[in-house]
């Protein structure tokens, strides 16, 4: 927990952060991940050349990253505690994506609903780099289901739960390290080396947060079942916290996922995820359904942990 601040604040705060996003969305112009996305190309067209890729790499993370959160924390701590307060909810507001997970997952389901493939096609390719353009409905709601169970940890737990260990500079430090694992960390010839630092501190961030999603998407679907495709195929997965996430949620929702995916116009065979039937457009909703009755929980659990100082009187700054 963030000191100075009580499981009452972090409640509220969260709350509050939590209801700006669900409001307003993502800010449409000037968003500040859109500029921190520019300002890493930048680095790392510096910095991405031989040799020393790994140790360019950390520099390149740390010169991206740390900035920003130090700023974050520094106007904080100088600031009035109202004034405080705001700053860690904005901060929540602007790194978290549960609102952006809705806009962009729900109308893949209306599409296919409507028979619309092609716009159901095109729709999907903005959300994940597979190839979508002779894609099938199942892989379509296959991608969605997907896209949606792993971006329930990466864009909002989280950032939820570095909110709860260090405030809006928790937050920013989770999101923009995530930003950068998807810039900068492919295994590829260009970011095998110089993204490694990016990859790797992003895993250490998402551990334990990762394991808290698998754990409440069982919790609040077919949980023997999201326990055991958690225990038995995670292990497959080629990403030490995506493997879990995924394979919880896929036997949360009784589905089948993982299998055949179309990248760069080759096939990748990837692990199986879950068991049940294929997915359809109407999973992506109940995929939804699932990352935002998960959100509910986390809400309900730290208010929850925030009830003794509220009835002991205890709220303070």
């Amino acid at each position: 927990m963030l000191i100075g601040l009580s499981w009452p604040w972090l409640a509220v705060l969260m709350a509050l952060g939590l209801a700006l996003d669900l409001r307003l969305g993502e800010a449409r112009r000037w968003h500040p991940l859109v500029g921190f996305g520019r300002l890493a190309q930048r680095i790392e067209a510096a910095l991405n050349r031989a040799p020393g890729l790994r140790l360019r790499g950390v520099l390149a993370w740390a010169l991206a990253v740390l900035p920003p959160v130090l700023l974050a924390a520094w106007l904080i701590a100088q600031t009035p505690w109202w004034l405080a307060a705001l700053l860690h909810a904005g901060l929540l507001y602007f790194c978290i994506g549960l609102r952006s997970l809705r806009e962009h997952t729900l109308p893949i389901a209306q599409a296919l609903a409507a028979g619309e493939l092609e716009q159901a096609r095109r729709l999907t390719s903005w959300i994940v780099s597979r190839d979508t353009r002779s894609a099938s409905e199942e892989e379509l709601a296959k991608a969605g289901v997907e896209s949606l169970l792993e971006n329930g940890n990466d864009a909002v737990f989280g950032t939820l739960f570095w909110f709860l260990i260090a405030g809006g500079p928790g937050a920013l430090l989770f999101r923009l390290s995530n930003t950068l694992d998807a810039m900068w960390g492919y295994r590829n010839a260009r970011f095998l080396y110089f993204g490694w630092a990016a990859a790797r501190i992003d895993d250490a961030l998402n551990w334990c947060p990762a394991r808290l999603t698998a754990l409440s998407y069982a919790v609040l679907g077919q949980r023997r079942q999201a326990l055991a495709c958690w225990k038995e195929q995670a292990p497959a997965w080629s990403s030490p916290n995506a493997g879990p996430v995924m394979a919880a949620g896929a036997g949360a929702l009784g589905l089948a996922l993982g299998g055949a995916a179309v990248y760069d116009g080759e096939v990748e065979q990837r692990p199986s995820l879950g068991c049940g039937a294929a997915p359809q457009g109407a999973d992506i909703v109940r995929a939804w359904r699932l990352v935002a009755m998960s959100a509910a929980l986390w809400m309900a659990v730290v208010a929850a942990m925030a009830l003794p100082w509220l009835l002991g009187g205890a709220l303070h700054a």
